[in-house]
């Protein structure tokens, strides 16, 4: 029995150390290319300025968020977009708050919210997946409300860390 635990953290660990490696390798490949720039451009020229190329950012992770695990998220996607979204005026504090909901909530949304598959095998039997998602939805209700919240007001992200810091 400890055997087999030890043999299955080994292999998360090593998938997860994997996805890490070979994130940074594509990163550091893809900026010594030039795209961080044409990421920015790209982000700078979506309609709406800073707050339009957010938006799109932060649908952008909710959908990847389907498909993708947070750690591939974290380490692909967010060196990328996070030092434009930076540039142009957002504070980094609140952006990753804004972030880390949005990954939450991604999470608990189906058709693939690894959340709900964590919760499936571990419900009992008689709860069905289709119970499971309509039990989550005032979750990700409130999820959706609570980033409108910060988003709306980001001294509520701000306001502790800099008090405290």
């Amino acid at each position: 029995m400890l055997t087999a635990a030890l043999t299955s953290t080994m292999t998360v660990t090593t998938m997860i150390f994997a996805t890490i490696l070979t994130a940074s390798i594509f990163s550091l490949v893809f900026i010594g290319l030039g795209g961080e720039a044409h990421i920015h451009e790209i982000l700078k020229a979506m309609p709406g300025g800073a707050t339009g190329a957010l938006f799109f950012s932060m649908l952008l992770i909710f959908i990847l968020g389907f498909f993708l695990d947070f750690v591939e998220i974290t380490v692909i996607l967010l060196p990328l977009i996070m030092p434009a979204l930076i540039m142009m005026g957002h504070d980094p504090i609140w952006l990753a708050i804004l972030i880390a909901i949005n990954l939450q909530t991604s999470f608990l949304t189906p058709p693939f919210g690894f959340s709900l598959f964590y919760l499936r095998g571990a419900a009992p039997k008689e709860i069905t997946t289709g119970q499971i998602y309509r039990g989550v939805a005032p979750f990700i209700g409130l999820q959706v409300l609570g980033m409108g919240l910060i988003w709306g007001l980001p001294i509520l992200a701000t306001w502790l860390p800099g008090w405290l810091f």
